[in-house]
């Protein structure tokens, strides 16, 4: 597989792709004016404390209050709100709290300052969700600066690699006053004690610049901002596999060349910039595959299509053979209908960032052997998913379902807004209800005209046409009941299910 990444910067927004084997799997879009905000940490006063939902609420300086669950406050935030480094304690001692968990209104009062990280961007109806365990990202290692836990990346599989980061972070631990965590990131993977050094020093020193100035300013205030998305991306996702780094604009090339001088030099010649007359995206075709992704049908190369459609609950995805009629039996058919499909959902998937349960529906399959390699492929496509998910077996119905988990607004919200026809339902009413529903509104106004002998009916065109031709049996009607003579305007303006009436 070839990895590509494609970065586009203007003074409005920055665009990031990320290609495998030149299809688009990953998109990322920030506004220079809509900045998001994961990984931001804030010093916030607590509003509001719900021991009924064990949750509260922290004002953070945003438009919304942030919110914040029990299980995202560390127990020691008092000691941390008064910035005083805890004593270190050695590596094998367990954390300072046994028994049951503390309620929220024993760790948080109304009023109080704490140090807080945004995990969550705000959605339109939320506020941000935030948490207390700070976590600094640097190339290699993830500090954690609240927290005495060690732990390895989930994608490095190697127990024997697994045991010696492990090991050698727990030592490097000790010259950082032994009282903050580590974890080692997936491209932390081989990387010897000299990459982790330097790599602690700088979140270290991150860190304590950040408490030193919570100690002097007044909540609420923003404490730390996170990378732009341009090096942010490129500090977590940017590996020696990758084949280019395209950027389309001299300043953000200049940023991540200075950027990974400092944390990679060996990456340094993969940064190409771009320099011919089309935009990057377009020389690509990435502006073609976006819109795709924003359409509910996707079509595959055989001839089959899956079709996507998200909803307040989940995410239901359907797999259809189509075109698609095999070669040699139906269950080969439908075999191969879903192999291919699994890999388009999970690439769909990461593309749309689509979060929460996700069910797929696929095409029933009567032996279990295709169940099972069709469930192993699902499985492969997923790792290569840096989102956490879970996954349940193919039902006897043939549906999957999973769970993933996401931290920003999908695609969708992202590029599009709610129709303001049928307010995102997707759907308007048929032409032959509006026509039925018009005649219903003017019967009721029966009565209420004068002696004029005309009226001006001002509709969409295709309801004009639709009264004058199929429907023509209720304006009849109308006329006859009215005792007016009815006129018809189009406006291509006007919303279908909307009209006007005007005396003449």
């Amino acid at each position: 597989m070839t990895a590509k990444m494609l970065i586009e910067s203007d003074p409005h927004q920055t665009r990031i792709a990320i290609l495998e084997d030149d299809r688009l799997t990953e998109i990322f879009v920030e506004r220079h004016r809509h900045r998001g905000l994961v990984g931001n940490v804030y010093k916030g006063r607590v509003t509001r404390v719900l021991p009924g939902m064990q949750a509260a609420f922290v004002d953070v300086g945003l438009e919304r209050d942030a919110f914040l669950y029990v299980s995202d406050v560390a127990s020691d935030v008092e000691a941390m709100e008064e910035l005083e480094i805890e004593e270190p304690r050695a590596a094998d001692e367990p954390p300072p709290h046994h028994g049951p968990a503390p309620s929220i209104d024993e760790l948080l009062k109304p009023g109080q300052e704490i140090i807080v990280q945004v995990v969550k961007d705000p959605l339109p109806n939320k506020g941000a969700r935030i948490s207390t365990h700070v976590t600094l990202p640097g190339r290699y290692l993830v500090l954690l600066p609240t927290v005495r836990h060690f732990g390895v990346s989930r994608r490095i599989e190697d127990e024997t690699e697994r045991e010696r980061l492990l090991a050698l972070i727990s030592q490097l631990s000790g010259g950082n006053g032994g009282h903050s965590g580590l974890i080692v990131r997936t491209v932390g993977e081989e990387k010897g004690p000299e990459e982790f050094e330097s790599d602690l020093d700088y979140l270290s020193r991150l860190w304590e610049k950040t408490r030193h100035r919570a100690g002097r300013v007044a909540a609420p205030t923003l404490l730390h901002q996170d990378l732009d998305l341009a090096l942010r991306v490129v500090r977590d996702l940017l590996r020696p596999d990758f084949a280019v780094l395209w950027v389309d604009g001299e300043e953000t090339y200049e940023r991540i060349v200075e950027f990974l001088d400092q944390v990679q030099p060996a990456l340094v010649s993969k940064v190409k910039l771009f320099r011919q007359g089309a935009t990057l995206f377009e020389q690509f075709g990435i502006e073609e595959q976006i819109e795709a992704a924003l359409k509910s049908k996707v079509w595959l190369k055989s001839g089959g299509y899956i079709v996507i459609n998200p909803t307040e609950a989940l995410v239901a995805i359907d797999v259809n053979t189509g075109r698609f009629v095999g070669q040699s039996n139906l269950e080969d058919t439908v075999l191969q209908t879903n192999l291919e499909a699994v890999q388009e959902i999970v690439r769909q998937i990461r593309l749309r960032d689509l979060g929460g349960i996700i069910v797929i529906d696929l095409i029933d399959m009567i032996e279990q052997s295709h169940r099972e390699e069709v469930f192993g492929a699902l499985e492969g496509e997923l790792r290569k998913d840096r989102a956490k998910t879970k996954m349940l077996n193919i039902s006897e119905f043939g549906l999957v379902e999973i769970t993933r988990k996401r931290s920003r607004a999908n695609l969708e919200r992202l590029l599009t807004q709610p129709c303001p026809y049928c307010a995102g339902r997707g759907r308007i009413q048929s032409i032959a209800t509006i026509c039925l529903n018009l005649r219903k509104d003017l019967l009721n106004l029966r009565g209420r005209f004068g002696q004029q002998p005309e009226l001006l009916l001002r509709v969409h065109p295709e309801v004009a046409r639709a009264l004058q031709q199929e429907e023509r049996a209720i304006l009849d009607e109308l006329e006859r009941s009215l005792g007016v003579r009815i006129l018809l305007q189009s406006d291509p303006e006007l919303h279908h299910e909307r009209f006007d009436v005007v005396e003449v």
